[in-house]
């Protein structure tokens, strides 16, 4: 067996840490990641945590009762949105200035099928403000399928996402080490078989989610 990078999980020599930024940033990033995504080849969950100085990467398909994650979740504290497509999502705006608590976005990580269990499974999930991303959005995640429009990778939606949240501040260098991943994947299957198999007009995530079930 490859020995891998316990930070990336990539095989050591294709080891994408030293393309992982540390940045700061005023709101906390909690990724809930499906189970079946922990380990999969093309995680960008796990960079986006990997990225930010303050991010948590949880992963669960249901949250116990006396987990610490669903009682700072619930804590009226913190200003805490989720990050999911919906009749009741708005796009996240800016900071106000009324409100100074501390504020919290979530993510989930998993096909469509799971992110919706995950989101089903939680009520604590289900009574957060729902936010969502504008369409139009072109992903850059060329290898995995979805008949889905305006799809993105999780860690594409939480760029844009905190981009939207904090405007003065830049976070492509996040984008670095997922460009390189997905860039070494078709090296490592070769152009033609890239072209045969991949059409950038059918892959991609939607928001947070990849929706290709």
């Amino acid at each position: 067996m490859k020995a891998r990078c316990a930070v990336c999980l990539r095989p050591a020599n294709f080891c994408l840490c030293a393309l992982i930024p540390t940045l700061q940033c005023a709101t906390r990033i909690l990724v809930i990641q499906h189970p079946q995504e922990q380990k999969h080849a093309l995680n960008t969950g796990r960079l986006l945590v990997a990225g930010l100085a303050h991010a948590d990467l949880l992963v669960a398909e249901q949250l116990p009762p006396d987990s610490p994650v669903l009682q700072q979740i619930s804590d009226p504290a913190w200003f805490t949105e989720l990050l999911f497509p919906g009749e009741r999502a708005q796009l996240p705006v800016p900071a106000q200035s009324g409100d100074e608590r501390p504020r919290r976005l979530v993510l989930i990580d998993g096909t469509w099928r799971k992110a919706r269990k995950i989101l089903m499974l939680n009520p604590v999930l289900q009574n957060l403000p729902r936010v969502c991303l504008p369409g139009g959005l072109v992903s850059r995640y060329r290898l995995r399928k979805t008949r889905v429009p305006d799809a993105l990778s999780t860690i594409e939606a939480g760029v844009h996402a905190l981009q939207m949240i904090e405007p003065d501040r830049d976070y492509s260098a996040l984008l670095h080490p997922f460009e390189a991943l997905i860039e070494g994947q078709i090296e490592a299957m070769g152009v033609e078989c890239y072209e045969r198999n991949h059409s950038p007009l059918v892959c991609g995530y939607v928001n947070s989610r990849p929706a290709k079930d």
